[in-house]
């Protein structure tokens, strides 16, 4: 599973950052690395230099082997909590969706 992250202006991308984003990805989504065959994560802070409740978002893009690629999004208050928010929600798209995929089989 490749993992792909990219940042906003206004959120600084870093290597501690990336083994971050990295890890959280993997442990959220490690029951379908067998059908993933990459993850685009993006991480974007909605009010820029401004601090407000729920403004870092992250968006994780999975693409799945002959499918069209699912997404989810979640908001935090840091990005760690919002790619956290946003794996666990993307698992769950991809259960239902392979599951439902296995039911017709």
């Amino acid at each position: 599973m490749q993992i792909e992250i990219s940042t906003d202006n206004h959120i600084k991308g870093s290597a501690k950052l990336d083994q971050v984003v990295t890890e959280l990805t993997i442990h959220g989504l490690k029951r379908f690395s067998s059908h993933i065959t990459r993850v685009e994560v993006h991480l974007a802070d909605e009010n820029g230099s401004r601090t407000t409740p729920d403004d870092k978002r992250c968006t994780m893009e999975a693409r799945l082997e002959g499918r069209k690629p699912t997404v989810a999004t979640a908001h935090a208050d840091t990005v760690e909590a919002a790619v956290r928010s946003a794996a666990v929600k993307l698992g769950r798209v991809l259960e239902s969706e392979l599951g439902r995929l296995d039911a017709r089989r």
